[in-house]
């Protein structure tokens, strides 16, 4: 994205200049930044006796209908591009990710007949390529390689099934971010990819029914232009049936009376039922209907009604089905119906703990469960009535997630993850226990040299507030060092540790990373998301504000040095932040975020977001949205922190209409001289299918603007580095 413009807008910098002089000229054009001019429109929504203006309406067109709105991105792009280039560290910074993201890495690997599939990544993969072997120890070789789709990288495998037996597999293409979805068929022995062609998928898995065909959920093909703005409804579950035109496909089960309704497809590992799980919105309250696939027809039979609960499949093994609810248990249980009974019930396997269920799922004659305790993950064998057989020791602090397998088969795959250590793969046997290495990378770092604690600090109400703190064990923390703060809080969500390379450029340029596991996610079940969203969403701003201010209270940070950031939600978690407390924050990174709360649900997947935000066209609601709504309540006359926001034009699941009007309003705001600048990339979307050279480009570039404001001096870390490298060596 970075356009050299830099002598036009904002004067030419001597390549031979100092690093003091650089920041000199730098704080010197920052206040002479000049923003584009943004054309208003008279708009006025008249909502419960409040007259609510909207002056950037114009800006929710669709780039690529609207030439204004394409005009426009041009110029915000070319005035933060010259901006982002008078920053120091910025090289720094993408040298070091380069160097972080250069490692060997693995997926999990799914076994079906005598063959393991697996994602592999070299290092600097834009996409990783999808492996096979035959038998365990086999040699792996490339079967699909989705880095030759697309010149830019933008062009991501989505997702991959293989059949029962290993000899197809199923795979989904998504184009330059967008969450439509391709699907196609290869032949695992041949590498062919077959004429099969499936089309307008979203938001859907992909169920192999036996070895010839499989069930998808799809929307109705959107009107010319509308692709990645028009609202989606009617998703319908579909059969496909190798050999056959999509339009020839079978439909499977539909909600016309109620075209709000998402439906996805399972089939249990017997090939036994097909699962059909329909939901309103994001709230995890479900209906489930069930269909014999022995019988022929897929008669649907209703086994939940009344969308009041969570209910996620397990598995099926013959008549028994398993699922993981939070019916009568906030922080999940356990639960099985006898389908051969006249009306089946749940009967508890597993009770609710006091650690949050995370996962489940039926290996060999085990039940394999993970558990959330104070979002660090915990793992355990039980036998399939529920009794525990064994611990699974994940070595630490960190995430586990895997554990896929089927019934009858002992052989499983898992990861473990921490904000220092990259996934290491590991195969476990459920009937000895012993876990063994499947792959584990080599690192450019040690992970001994950087330490994480967590801490629990106190919300404005009293809440205790979980909160990780990520720095290199050699940080002087004298006087604060610069933190990045980052938080989502929203949709049941849970932030676990994992491992970010462009986290981890910060660290290791002298600074510290804190998440912070705020309510309104998952980390505690039902009643800690309940206690962030509606009415209650102000919760999440208090509790994020409340992490700042205890970093610089315990002198690990400081005044001036918090950086917050966020993505999605998060953009809105970011964005009413710093309109709340705008002497809080030194800068910060609102990533392709929610921003106008009275016309998100007016667009693509938006309508979805009302279990969390409530309805704009509800007054209770209207008013709570309002009081927050970053686009609405920007503060004229007020000093505020520095911003980047950050967008792209292919998003088709937070438009990007938010962040170009967001961002439009905090420019003509007088909001003191720091800059308020948006980043926008193209043929990117929400985030999925991102090439690696793009996000190193991406980050570098956001983390530098943010190392900027709070202090951190990368490239003076970066000589450290290179004088300890030296040392060392001698």
């Amino acid at each position: 994205m970075r356009i050299s413009t830099l002598a036009l807008l904002l004067g030419t910098i001597s390549m031979t200049a100092t690093a003091p002089a650089l920041a000199k000229h730098h704080e010197e054009k920052a206040n002479m930044l000049s923003y584009p001019e943004t054309e208003t429109v008279d708009v006025v929504d008249p909502q419960f006796g409040v007259d609510v203006k909207d002056p950037y309406r114009w800006l929710e067109d669709d780039v690529r209908v609207n030439p204004k709105v394409a005009e426009w991105v041009k110029a915000q792009n070319s005035v933060t591009d010259a901006y982002l280039e008078t920053l120091p560290g910025r090289e720094a910074l993408a040298k070091r990710m380069q160097e972080l993201f250069d490692y060997e890495r693995f997926g999990l690997p799914t076994a079906r007949g005598d063959r393991y599939f697996y994602t592999r990544n070299d290092g600097l993969q834009n996409q990783s390529v999808l492996y096979v072997r035959d038998g365990l120890d086999g040699k792996g070789r490339v079967l699909v390689d989705p880095n030759a789709w697309a010149d830019d990288g933008a062009t991501a495998l989505a997702g991959w099934v293989p059949s029962d037996d290993g000899t197809k597999l199923l795979y989904a293409i998504q184009d330059g971010g967008s969450d439509w979805r391709t699907v196609k068929v290869l032949d695992v022995a041949s590498g062919k990819v077959m004429d099969d062609t499936v089309e307008w998928m979203k938001f859907s898995g992909l169920s192999w029914v036996g070895n010839d065909g499989f069930l998808y959920s799809r929307f109705p093909e959107p009107e010319e232009g509308a692709e990645f703005q028009s609202l989606n409804k009617n998703h319908a579950v579909y059969y496909h049936k190798l050999g056959t035109a999509q339009a020839e496909d079978r439909l499977v089960y539909a909600t016309p009376d109620r075209p709000d309704l998402n439906n996805t497809a399972e089939v249990t590992s017997d090939n036994k039922w097909v699962v059909v799980t329909s939901s309103s919105g994001t709230d995890e309250k479900y209906e489930i209907t069930v269909m014999d696939i022995g019988g022929g027809n897929w008669s649907p039979r209703k086994l939940i009604t009344g969308f009041d609960n969570a209910w996620e499949l397990i598995d099926g093994i013959g008549d028994t089905l398993y699922f993981r609810t939070d019916k009568d248990a906030p922080r999940q249980r356990i639960v099985k119906f006898d389908m051969s009974a006249a009306g089946p019930q749940p009967v508890e396997t597993v009770a609710q703990r006091e650690a949050t269920l995370s996962g489940a799922s039926i290996v060999g004659d085990r039940l394999i469960v993970t558990y959330m305790e104070d979002a660090k993950s915990l793992a355990e064998m039980l036998s399939l009535d529920g009794v525990k057989v064994g611990e699974i020791n994940l070595n630490g602090i960190g995430t586990a997630g895997g554990f896929g397998g089927k019934p009858g088969n002992n052989e499983t795959f898992y990861a473990f993850t921490n904000f220092t250590q990259p996934g290491a793969v590991y195969r476990l046997d459920t009937k000895t226990g012993e876990s063994t290495v499947f792959a584990k990378p080599e690192l450019a770092f040690d992970p001994d040299d950087y330490v994480t604690t967590q801490k629990f600090y106190s919300s404005k109400d009293g809440t205790k507030i979980p909160m990780f703190i990520v720095h290199r064990k050699d940080l002087d923390l004298t006087g604060g060092a610069p933190t990045l703060l980052y938080g989502y809080g929203g949709f049941n969500i849970s932030l676990t540790p994992s491992y970010s390379p462009t986290k981890m450029a910060w660290i290791d340029a002298g600074g510290v990373y804190a998440m912070a596991n705020l309510r309104g996610g998952g980390e505690y079940g039902k009643d800690w998301h309940d206690a962030g969203r509606l009415q209650n969403k102000q919760n999440v701003f208090d509790d994020f504000a409340a992490a700042a201010e205890y970093l610089i209270a315990e002198g690990i940070s400081a005044k001036g040095k918090v950086a917050i950031e966020g993505r999605s939600n998060g953009g809105l978690l970011v964005g009413a932040s710093v309109n709340q407390r705008p002497d809080l924050f030194a800068a910060g990174h609102a990533a392709v975020g929610v921003m106008d709360m009275l016309r998100f649900d007016r667009f693509t997947a938006g309508r979805y977001w009302v279990d969390d935000y409530g309805y704009p066209n509800k007054e209770q609601d209207f008013r709570k949205l309002l009081s927050y709504s970053p686009y609405h309540n920007i503060r004229s006359g007020v000093e505020y922190p520095a911003v980047i926001v950050s967008t792209a034009d292919t998003d088709d699941r937070v438009v990007p209409g938010h962040s170009f009007k967001y961002t439009a309003a905090l420019q003509a705001a007088d909001t003191g001289d720091k800059p308020k600048i948006i980043r926008i990339e193209t043929r990117a979307g929400h985030g999925s299918g991102k090439p690696t050279d793009k996000i190193i480009e991406e980050y570098s570039d956001i983390y530098a603007f943010l190392a900027h404001w709070t202090g951190l001096d990368v490239e003076s870390a970066e000589e450290e580095e290179f004088t300890r490298e030296n040392m060392q060596g001698d």
